[in-house]
């Protein structure tokens, strides 16, 4: 046991007032700490760097920052895989930064939510050493072990996202082991009620010092069938590469029996009761179920015994067009009325939206109505760094790769390092001023470095005051953060709805596509622009004239 996992120590802030309900509309700015600000010189972002920033990201006007995982791990998958739960990876600092971190966070007013990725561990875990000695010792169940077939194959026709069996022979016990994603990090095995019982204690350690709350990685992933039946091949009319790129055979399964498991309820509700134990803490899942994501999110988020809220690859895949937003709004308040959604475009697992659904020549006002649309919508908001810059995917050639899923399918699929590069801060120094590194764990795009932070920040019209302009104004409406929804009749690329929260009523109407549009007032309907920055629209005689890309809100 480290020094780390020693200390027991309440650190958590005793708060007079505490607003339970603070995360509901909230905007979250991610962090991916490799790629933020390096402050020791090694070329690997850390927490003392984060701090460092933490003025620009409350200057921003964001309530939150999600960190990805900065545990203790053989970095494997960048922190996915870890091998200690209560400390802190030494490429990141020690629990010194990280308790300087929270601390500084919480002075500027920003909530602190950090990654758990309990579905599945390192193999490098004291745990999962443990339990592959033997099939009797003290954790042998720890993990999802299976006996081959009896000609030796693995026992079922499971897959691993990161491509491949789902199952790695493991010679000391004579079985196989699961293994989600890659062979290094193997399954949990959440059936066994101290496995839920260590995960949760770990969780409760972060929990009193200080973190506002989690995002669960991969939520849907904690459990299995017992019974290791065989998914079924995907129909083709069902076929969706939204959990897993299309060169994936992952996808060519309908997977009922390796995720998304009912038994996950119950052990939400475990969680949910700790959570509730320290009032305003909160919990956003990541949900990775291409065939049945919004039946999943509804189940984890209904009600007020499971999840806070929960996020899906509806917006961080598929089109942007008016048909699939209305569709996939529509579908979310039908299935999950009482849920409540985190909204995001960009993340550090997908191609940045900007490269991903503008064209080329598009990406200015693309950008801004993005921001706009996403900013309108009802739920919370995850803003991923880079995305108030406007960059793009970074293009990298394949010796440049570290991301073994990338590796695995280049070149059909390159990977999660084009959005992963170190965030820029002054276009004219080395790196960006991201470090002061010869080499940084992934470049520094040449490209990106003309949209730096101090070549956007104090000029107008620049992408960054925009996102600043927006975020302030979003906080002046609270039908935008907490409103309910009502989409409106709307022809071609043009998305119309209504937030309402019973004080206000705003119209915001959006021109999806590349040219002019029109949006016909309903009979009645008088809309007064409501000052939102960047609106390129004008009512004339009943109609919304919209630009391409163009954006309205309105008082009603």
């Amino acid at each position: 046991m480290s020094a780390v996992t020693m200390m027991t120590e309440p650190h958590r802030e005793t708060e007079k007032v505490v607003d339970r309900d603070w995360w509901r509309g909230a905007v979250i700015y991610q962090i991916y700490p490799r790629s933020f600000q390096d402050q020791n010189g090694d070329g690997i972002g850390d927490l003392a760097g984060i701090t460092s920033r933490l003025d620009y990201v409350a200057d921003l006007g964001v309530d939150a920052i999600w960190l990805s995982p900065v545990f203790t791990s053989p970095m494997k998958d960048f922190g996915y895989d870890v091998s200690d739960y209560r400390g802190i990876d030494p490429s990141f600092g020690t629990l010194e930064d990280f308790d300087h971190l929270v601390q500084k966070a919480h002075s500027l007013g920003l909530k602190v939510i950090i990654d758990q990725v309990i579905s599945h561990s390192s193999d490098r875990h004291a745990w999962f050493a443990e339990s592959r000695q033997n099939r009797t010792n003290a954790r042998a169940d720890w993990y999802v072990w299976a006996d081959p077939k009896p000609d030796g194959t693995p026992p079922n026709n499971w897959l691993s996202i990161f491509g491949g069996s789902a199952w790695q022979w493991d010679s000391r016990r004579m079985q196989y082991y699961m293994h989600n994603f890659l062979v290094s990090q193997p399954d949990l095995n959440f059936h066994n009620p101290e496995v839920q019982d260590a995960l949760l204690s770990d969780m409760r350690f972060w929990l009193e010092r200080g973190v506002d709350g989690f995002r669960l990685d991969t939520v849907n992933f904690y459990f299995h069938s017992p019974g290791l039946e065989s998914n079924p091949v995907v129909k083709p009319e069902d076929f969706n590469a939204s959990t897993a790129p299309a060169v994936n055979p992952y996808n060519f399964q309908e997977h009922l029996f390796d995720k998304s498991r009912p038994e996950n309820l119950d052990f939400l509700k475990r969680l949910r009761a700790m959570m509730d134990e320290y009032p305003g803490t909160t919990t956003v899942g990541e949900i990775g179920d291409s065939q049945h994501q919004l039946e999943v999110m509804a189940q984890y988020t209904s009600g007020d015994d499971r999840l806070h809220m929960a996020y899906t690859f509806d917006y961080l895949g598929g089109e942007f067009s008016a048909q699939h937003f209305r569709k996939s709004i529509a579908a979310t308040e039908v299935s999950a009325p009482d849920g409540w959604i985190c909204l995001a475009f960009s993340n550090h697992d997908v191609v940045r939206h900007v490269s991903r659904w503008a064209a080329h020549g598009q990406e200015a006002t693309f950008t801004r109505l993005a921001a706009t649309l996403i900013l309108a919508m009802r739920g919370s908001v995850c803003l991923y760094q880079g995305e108030e810059l406007g960059l793009k995917e970074a293009e990298l050639s394949f010796n440049d790769l570290v991301d073994p899923y990338g590796i695995e399918f280049w070149p059909e699929f390159k990977g999660r390092d084009g959005c992963r590069t170190p965030m820029v801060w002054q276009a004219h120094v080395r790196n960006g001023a991201f470090s002061t590194a010869e080499r940084t764990w992934l470049p520094v795009p040449a490209e990106h470095l003309t949209s730096a932070v101090d070549s956007q920040h104090g000029v107008e019209g620049s992408v960054l005051e925009f996102y600043r302009a927006l975020l302030a104004f979003r906080k002046q409406h609270p039908a935008l953060i907490k409103g309910r929804i009502e989409l409106m009749e709307a022809e071609g690329d043009v998305l119309a709805f209504v937030r309402d929260d019973g004080t206000e009523r705003l119209l915001c109407v959006f021109n999806m596509g590349a040219t002019s549009a029109e949006f016909t007032l309903p009979e009645g309907m008088a809309p007064v622009s409501a000052g939102c920055p960047g609106v390129t629209a004008a009512v004339i005689e009943g109609e919304i004239d919209l630009e391409p890309f163009g954006a309205y809100i309105g008082t009603l």
